[in-house]
């Protein structure tokens, strides 16, 4: 690598506790950020690479989180909207796990309903259910089909 070559590469400081997402389907940080509940208000340390160059995707997303690690409900959303994603959990600057995700068969509690008259929409202590499908989900109460491309604006987090 010369010189101009090293000044170009993309350089983002190790994490030394927590988790990095890596392979997200470009455009996608931003929608994991939210997922995650992150919106700079709580203190986290967060770096994001967007539309980095990647040879496995062309060009691909990175978020890293300091002293994160993701709950399970959190890798099955993210395995919808990202299902190339990995997840490296990383302790003391070293990546001690690093793993593929896999889409689930239902997502629970963090999409919204499109459907205005669903019951997941009526102010009823009900949890949003969707059934993960090849091309998006369904919702499990009133059918109202989500498509992969419109996952990201559903996304129902606090």
């Amino acid at each position: 690598m010369t010189d101009t070559d090293a000044d170009r590469e993309l350089r983002v400081s190790k994490i030394r506790n927590g988790t990095v997402i890596d392979h997200l389907a470009a455009g996608q940080a931003l929608n994991v950020l939210a997922l995650l509940g992150i919106d700079g208000s709580g203190g986290e340390s967060v770096s994001i690479g967007m539309n980095v160059p990647s040879d496995k995707l062309a060009t691909k997303d990175i978020v890293k989180v300091e002293d994160r690690e993701l709950s399970q409900s959190e890798v099955d959303v993210l395995a919808v909207i990202s299902p190339e994603a990995t997840i490296n959990i990383v302790r003391e600057y070293e990546v001690i796990e690093k793993k593929r995700i896999d889409r689930p068969e239902a997502v629970s509690g963090v999409l919204a309903c499109p459907n205005r008259n669903c019951i997941t929409n009526a102010d009823e202590p009900v949890e949003t259910r969707f059934a993960v499908l090849d091309d998006g989900l369904r919702c499990e109460y009133c059918g109202e089909i989500v498509r992969e491309d419109e996952i990201a604006t559903h996304l129902d987090v606090a």
